[in-house]
């Protein structure tokens, strides 16, 4: 069976309105619900000055044809492309709760995030880091992981949205171990690698230079890679990151554990950055994102490119489904 996919629409102001709009335009790998203002859709897809057929969402009712199914969620004010409005931002928040909730009645087989505005949000005077920190904390998740497929890497982080100077400071043998150990167990389960191969670099230029460029590889990273080998975990590393992404060696891992956000992602993103997708592991659902954020220049402008959202819908779609399906 086809699972549904819950498109929540993101920050308003920004371009997740107008990517949400274009779906009802496209050939799509999956069948998909926008959780959303249904007013907000139809007025981006007039300024878009495109034609919009909309269904209320029933997990019971059958689908109207030609016409994207809605699951209604109330804005506290109208939003006007491009212009961020902090009386949303418990809106959009509801909208993430809706779908994961969703997702763990059964209701969705999983969720699919368009780019939301931190700031916005934090401005409305609610602590809130990101996407991934938010769905942890909502489905009571112990330890998480982001990664990001495309370009044909998989890239996960073991710190994610951290000023660099707070990096080494939060970097940990305990949350190292555990974070090996989501990453290693979803990609045997959710991406059925059946012995997964990671590279995990170092955190230090060189991977500390035996200790000249930082002790962080001594006394941290290798221990932790040498317990879990002794467990049976196929591990190299840790891997000076300069080099790590050659794509000759790239080719002998199924992913690359990097130890801050922009030590991993600019490589991924410059080989397919449009087309790429953020996945949260480590959750009791399926969780994917665009890998872009919210374009406030170019909401409402019919510029904003829809690739990383269909890959994003694509990849929930065959992570949804039961793993004797994806191994047919």
């Amino acid at each position: 069976m086809t699972p549904v996919i819950a498109v929540t629409a993101g920050e308003p102001a920004g371009i997740g309105p107008d990517l949400c709009v274009r779906l009802a335009r496209e050939r799509l790998p999956a069948c998909v619900v926008v959780v959303a203002d249904r007013g907000l859709l139809e007025e981006r897809a007039r300024c878009l000055r495109l034609r919009l057929k909309l269904a209320d969402f029933s997990a019971t009712a059958r689908h109207v044809a030609g016409a994207l199914p809605v699951l209604h969620v109330p804005m506290a004010r109208p939003a006007v492309a491009g212009r961020l409005d902090p009386a949303n931002s418990r809106y959009v928040l509801r909208t993430l709760e809706i779908a994961a909730d969703g997702c763990r009645d059964g209701r969705f087989g999983a969720m699919v995030t368009a780019p939301l505005q931190k700031s916005v949000i934090n401005d409305a005077g609610i602590p809130f880091i990101g996407h991934t920190e938010f769905l942890a904390a909502h489905t009571g998740a112990q330890h998480v992981v982001m990664m990001l497929v495309g370009g044909g890497m998989r890239v996960a982080l073991a710190t994610t949205h951290l000023a660099l100077k707070d990096v080494a400071g939060s970097l940990t043998a305990g949350d190292l171990e555990r974070t090996l150990r989501v990453l290693w167990h979803d990609l045997r389960v959710r991406f059925a690698v059946r012995r997964p191969r990671i590279a995990v670099a170092g955190l230090n230029p060189h991977a500390g230079e035996s200790g000249f460029l930082g002790s962080e590889e001594i006394s941290i990273i290798g221990p932790v890679l040498e317990k879990l080998r002794s467990e049976g975990f196929d591990l190299a590393g840790p891997l000076p990151a300069d080099t790590l992404f050659n794509p000759k060696r790239l080719k002998n891992y199924d992913c690359v554990l990097a130890m801050y956000h922009d030590q991993g992602l600019p490589v991924l993103k410059y080989a397919s950055f449009g087309a790429g997708v953020n996945v949260t592991l480590g959750l009791p659902i399926v969780r994917t994102s665009v890998d872009h954020g919210t374009a406030l220049d170019l909401a409402g402008t019919g510029k904003a490119e829809i690739g990383s959202l269909l890959e994003a819908i694509k990849l929930a779609g065959a992570l949804a489904r039961p793993r004797k399906q994806r191994d047919a």
